[in-house]
């Protein structure tokens, strides 16, 4: 009897032993798996130059710079993932003889919460906002734009499809959308779709918001960023586009030539295409 318990004791004994080993082992497992927060960012200065001296084809010297800054922060815990990027973007160009102007001007920041609900739906509520941080002129001269006028802030919950960091798609079928404009754009009249006298106008659609991300070749990266917008209460038929294309030849850790396309369709703003394309080499920096 004595036997057989002191068997039992050990037989106890061990497996008590093997189990605070499996639980010391999958501890260290959940210590190692990957950070909860993830940041990365893009600094770059492009520059453009021209300069002529008795150049019989005629020419004038001119002088183009950008700064471009993106900056994402993603946060992944359990089944949530939070999702955000800062984008800010100036640029200059100055022609001999004539006042410089104004070649980029974008400050943006988008945000998507989602809770996970399949491997790769979630449940989503999404932030965007953007403005401009400069005066901008029309072609006489005339101030029509400056900081927070216009100014767009979206916001809605939806449904996220992610399949990873750099593909995702956020459907959003109840979305508000704002646009504020300062009052001195609407004394005479309507400003960006915001009606006379008024600083405000107030929309309910559809948004769709589309990212992907990926290297074509070896140090050749491709950056695609596309936003729709669909107005339920008035004209739905006219979707609000925003399609931007980013490629960057990295040549080594700190010079890169960068290529940017966009195309806007909006006709609160402009009834056709605003379109913009910009090439440049500079100092580039990623982090991680």
């Amino acid at each position: 009897m004595k036997k057989i318990l002191f068997t039992n004791l050990a037989l106890l004994s061990f497996f008590v032993n093997q189990a605070q080993e499996v639980a010391v082992v999958e501890a260290v497992e959940v210590e190692v798996t990957e950070p909860k927060w993830k940041n990365s960012g893009n600094f770059a200065v492009l520059a453009n130059q021209s300069s002529f001296s008795n150049w019989q084809a005629g020419g004038d010297n001119s002088f183009a710079g950008s700064l471009k800054i993106n900056y994402d922060l993603i946060y992944q815990s359990g089944d949530w993932s939070w999702d955000s990027r800062f984008q800010l973007n100036y640029g200059l160009s100055k022609i001999k003889g004539q006042e410089q102007k104004k070649t980029d001007d974008r400050l943006e920041i988008n945000s998507v919460l989602g809770k996970q609900m399949s491997e790769k739906w979630y449940y989503s509520i999404f932030f965007n906002f953007k403005t401009q941080m400069d005066s901008g002129f029309d072609k006489d001269g005339i101030r029509n734009s400056h900081f927070m006028s216009p100014a767009y802030l979206q916001i809605g919950p939806g449904m996220l499809w992610k399949d990873n960091d750099n593909l995702r798609v956020n459907i959003a079928p109840f979305t508000s959308r704002f646009t504020f404009v300062d009052k001195e754009f609407t004394k005479l009249g309507e400003a960006f779709g915001v009606h006379q006298n008024k600083s405000m106008l107030y929309q309910l659609g559809m948004s769709v918001n589309g990212y992907y991300k990926f290297n074509a070749m070896e140090n050749v990266n491709f950056e695609n960023i596309l936003n729709l917008y669909s107005n339920y209460l008035n004209k739905p038929e006219n979707v609000v586009i925003d399609y931007q294309l980013n490629i960057v030849l990295q040549v080594n850790k700190y010079l890169s030539t960068n290529f940017t396309f966009q195309a806007i369709y909006d006709d609160n703003a402009f009834k056709g295409f605003q379109l913009r394309e910009t090439l440049g080499v500079g100092i580039n920096y990623t982090f991680k």
